[in-house]
């Protein structure tokens, strides 16, 4: 005696759909999954290529500062401000002598706190769009770290 399922009178074990739509489409979904994270992967090593490079809105919202390489190392001044009433902050250096670590940090460098008047060690760790900027005086432990955000193309940079 075989058991029948009462909805379609098969036999409950020997049904032909295991799921909905046909192994083909379950095919197609993987394989546009597959690109989706292909793609996705490859924005991320773009990100991850260019680093710390770029123009970067720091996190007070207020400014905008472009990392460059200087030599060996990554140097970093203000190009934008919020306010025209702090344009005397343009081409003002913030960051230098910032050095790759080859695990995907910069560190060695220094960051000039214009609000502090007063420099720091700076440690960068780029993700993404984002960097996190490190900012401490002699043990990494007892510093701040600030999250900055890649600016837009499109920023206005300040006057000449």
């Amino acid at each position: 005696m075989s058991r029948v399922g009462a909805a379609n009178g098969r036999v409950g074990c020997c049904r032909k759909d295991f799921g909905r739509g046909s192994a083909m489409t379950r095919l197609a979904k993987v394989g546009l999954a597959a690109a989706a994270l292909v793609t996705a992967a490859a924005g991320l090593c773009a990100a991850a290529e260019e680093g710390p490079l770029g123009v970067w809105i720091d996190h007070t919202g207020r400014g905008a500062v472009e990392i460059t390489k200087c030599g060996d190392a990554l140097c970093g001044k203000v190009v934008w401000v919020a306010d025209m009433k702090n344009s005397e902050g343009c081409g003002l250096e913030i960051l230098g002598d910032v050095k790759p670590m080859g695990d995907g940090t910069y560190d060695e460098g220094w960051i000039y706190d214009p609000d502090r008047d007063a420099k720091f060690s700076v440690e960068l760790v780029p993700q993404g769009n984002k960097l996190s900027v490190h900012g401490y005086k002699g043990i990494k432990m007892l510093g701040e770290t600030f999250v900055w955000t890649r600016a837009p193309a499109d920023l206005a940079r300040c006057p000449s």
